[in-house]
């Protein structure tokens, strides 16, 4: 997300009201909406891979399943984002009582693309730590096996452990939940080492 200098400021109502009516997904903060772009079938893919698996797992638990249409509102930030999958257990907050963006997830996923990476690690990240309720976040490459799986620990340190073999398991803290690499690159094709 980079900042727009000649952008017009929009109040939260106003972009709340038009996401309620658009057809497509917009991120917000403070003030600026920043478009979000279709993603590629590989990318898509990857994202079915995880909340198929993820839905399959915690079946029998206190736990929700979303992929990318369900918005999440950073209190302490006033971002409003929509991760690739979401998982809530428990019952859902929302801000203000308004099911526009919910506030309690316990796991967030993001698939990287080229033009978000950095992002989606950085900063993104960032506004991610300031929810109270997250424990993990995941970011998973679509070019290569690689995912990164960040894990809160005591007194808000966050734990790193990289996945790089579809012979791997993730274990997830927030859900109780083991989740095999090759599930999640089910069917993924990946471009062939530069040499």
């Amino acid at each position: 997300m980079a900042a727009n200098p000649g952008a017009t400021f929009v109040s939260v109502e106003e972009y709340l009201e038009r996401q309620r009516t658009s057809d497509s997904k917009c991120e917000y903060f403070n003030g600026e909406i920043f478009p979000m772009f279709a993603t590629t079938p590989h990318h898509a893919l990857i994202v079915n891979n995880v909340g198929g698996e993820l839905r399959t797992r915690l079946k029998s638990a206190p736990c929700r399943v979303y992929t990318s249409d369900l918005m999440v509102r950073v209190t302490a930030t006033g971002l409003y984002t929509y991760p690739d999958v979401t998982v809530i257990c428990g019952d859902p907050q929302y801000t203000e009582g308004r099911p526009d963006g919910i506030t309690n997830p316990s796991l967030i996923v993001e698939v990287l693309a080229p033009s978000t990476e950095d992002y989606d690690r950085g900063k993104k990240f960032e506004h991610y730590r300031t929810l109270p309720t997250l424990i993990d976040y995941l970011t998973i490459a679509q070019d290569k096996p690689h995912i990164e799986c960040f894990t809160r620990q005591a007194e808000n340190r966050w734990l790193l452990i990289e996945f790089a073999e579809l012979t791997q398991k993730i274990e997830l803290t927030s859900i109780q939940c083991v989740l095999p690499l090759s599930e999640i690159y089910d069917k993924a094709v990946f471009p062939s080492p530069a040499i």
